[in-house]
């Protein structure tokens, strides 16, 4: 069975600040993902590094993820393309 592990981005006032102040973007996970399959989805969608993710479990079987870019990366772009800013 193949599991997608992110489900959409956050585009909320807090997490587009992110984007620019701590080079992170926000995401909504499958709740069974681990750090590393988010990680791994992450990289081979956006061709990006991860440098770290930290998770935030929410009501009702749904989590957060911020994951920041490693030096190099710029959340910026990613942001684009996905029409955050």
């Amino acid at each position: 069975m193949i599991m997608t592990v992110l489900m959409h981005p956050v585009s909320t006032e807090k997490s587009v600040g992110f984007v620019d102040r701590n080079n992170t973007i926000t995401y909504m996970v499958d709740f069974r993902a681990s750090k590393t399959d988010i990680s791994k989805e992450f990289e081979s969608r956006f061709s990006v590094k991860v440098a770290s993710i930290r998770t935030i479990n929410l009501p009702n079987n749904k989590k957060k993820a911020l994951i920041k870019l490693a030096k190099g990366f710029n959340a910026s772009d990613v942001a684009v393309k996905l029409k955050l800013v």
